[in-house]
């Protein structure tokens, strides 16, 4: 079966560009202690999806899944489908290269 353009338009899941990632907008994503604490969970640069880290987290999916899309919009994790399951990762390269050490002093 071929995926009709306008369906695979809709499956690409939006990420700011890499010149466009604005310190102000990713520190104060990264004040809320829970969001802070995927960013740890994710600096070791494996992929985990969404309703693993929720586990580990000890929350809902939907609270999960709004950190998640705070964390994306803000340019710190890349999210990745694949079928219905989202991947999940962090930018780590964009992010060292546009601010570089601020990684490290995050996951300290």
């Amino acid at each position: 079966m071929r995926v009709q353009p306008e369906i695979r338009e809709r499956e690409k899941i939006p990420h700011p560009d890499a010149s466009a990632l604005d310190l102000v907008t990713i520190m104060r994503t990264l004040g809320d202690p829970l969001r802070l604490e995927i960013v740890r969970l994710l600096a070791d640069d494996r992929e985990r999806n969404c309703n693993d880290l929720s586990a580990v987290l000890g929350i809902p999916g939907s609270t999960g899944s709004y950190h998640l899309r705070l964390l994306r919009e803000a340019g710190v994790t890349r999210t990745r489908a694949v079928g219905t399951r989202r991947l999940i990762s962090l930018r780590r390269d964009d992010l060292e290269a546009r601010f570089p050490g601020l990684v490290e002093v995050l996951t300290r």
